[in-house]
């Protein structure tokens, strides 16, 4: 029997399937909404995607009403452990920036601050601004075995803030304080053509079309020696947490520069300086006590008590301005420091968040002062400084 050659067979790869969006829709609506058995979807969870959805529920399942048999049934309960192990499964499903959003709602819904007390429980979390605050409220409280990691979680926190802010806000401060020393006699790099254009123009020549600059004005370079003086001034109630921290930072950084004499001072009922701990804002950070009241007069009378230079002095009050002091003494101190020299600044806040609930009312009195009151992000501080150390207008944001 002959046979012939074998047939050849040809495989034809079989199509990629394609993406379905309806699917890909439902299936994130069903982990928003949190349905048992896929309920009002029509799209069930497995895998990966269930172990998300368990997650979520143990924190969002049980919300503020009674539970139902058709609700999420999970929870964290008290256990350090199952909220140790939460913590763990979060970090591996979601991004850094939704891991520290659910870390937040964690304390404020389920009651965890306590569980942070705990040194284990410290080394699972992602450490950011909103945690450094919760542990600062937690600090009189802290027992000793907690505290040094308390401190290296912290430490992490400041020390990334400092990479990512200290760099700019020392090169944009630098050239305030150098455009703030005009000299009449500069180096042609160093001239200020817009204020020797604006000094010379009775010296138009109008055959040449021209001004002859008689009289240069120009920017100065700052010297070694101390030009300006900063007071922060910082509220340290329980709202303000996340200002706290990063004007602790801004503090060390400004602190950290020759031509600025840097003062910091906390308060809520009482004032506290201190500046001695501004070479390491870790320092500083512990030794404030977040929550209590708040007497805005007390803290700006001793501010005033400490200023030598009035016009070369710059105090930053940060606060969301509910006064429980004298209201109108403190507005006369404002006006007192403003009429002999001092630039005034008044930030609500310091934060990423914008401006949280404050006091409408002293805000439009310190506007009517020209003290405007505003939010200011980290990101804008350094404008807002160097503004006030040159004493030209301060770049408010516009949607105050």
């Amino acid at each position: 029997m002959t046979t012939g050659p074998t047939p050849t067979t040809t495989s034809v790869p079989t199509p990629a399937r394609a993406p379905d969006p309806d699917g890909e829709r439902l299936r994130r609506w069903r982990l928003v909404l949190g349905g048992d058995q896929a309920d009002g979807t029509g799209c069930a969870l497995s895998g990966r995607d269930a172990a998300m959805d368990a997650t979520l529920a143990a924190l969002y399942g049980k919300g503020d009403k009674p539970p139902t048999g058709r609700e999420r049934s999970a929870g964290l309960g008290a256990s350090a452990p199952s909220v140790a192990r939460w913590l763990g499964d979060i970090r591996g499903y979601f991004p850094s920036s939704v891991v520290q959003v659910m870390q937040r709602d964690a304390i404020d819904r389920l009651g965890l601050a306590s569980l942070l007390l705990e040194p284990e429980m410290l080394a699972a979390v992602e450490a950011d601004v909103h945690l450094v605050g919760t542990l600062l409220s937690l600090n009189k409280a802290m027992p000793e075995t907690t505290r040094e990691t308390a401190r290296a979680v912290v430490r992490k926190v400041v020390d990334d803030l400092e990479k990512r802010l200290a760099t700019r806000t020392r090169a944009t401060l630098t050239g305030a304080l150098d455009r703030s020393a005009r000299v009449s006699r500069p180096r042609h790099r160093d001239i200020d053509w817009n204020r020797t254009v604006a000094a010379n123009l009775k010296h138009y020549l109008p055959e040449y079309r021209t001004v002859v600059p008689e009289r240069l004005v120009g920017y100065g370079r700052a010297a070694r020696s101390v030009k300006k003086e900063v007071v922060l001034c910082i509220d340290q109630s329980g709202s303000m947490a996340a200002s706290v921290v990063y004007a602790s930072v801004f503090g060390a950084v400004l602190a950290s520069m020759r031509s600025i004499s840097t003062r910091l001072v906390v308060f809520d009922t009482a004032v506290v300086d201190l500046t001695d701990q501004l070479d390491d804002p870790v320092d500083v950070l512990f030794g404030t006590q977040l929550g209590g009241g708040t007497d805005i007069n007390r803290a700006l009378a001793y501010c005033q008590s400490q200023i030598t230079r009035p016009a070369e002095t710059v105090v930053v009050l940060i606060s969301d301005l509910y006064e429980g002091g004298i209201r109108d003494e403190m507005l006369r101190r404002v006006a007192a420091m403003k009429a002999s020299g001092v630039q005034f600044v008044t930030l609500l806040a310091l934060s990423d968040e914008g401006a949280p609930a404050y006091d409408r009312e002293h805000a439009a009195a310190l506007a009517a002062l020209g003290a405007p009151a505003f939010a200011c992000t980290p990101d804008l501080f350094p404008e807002v400084m160097a503004a006030a150390l040159e004493k030209r207008p301060l770049p408010i944001p516009d949607t105050v």
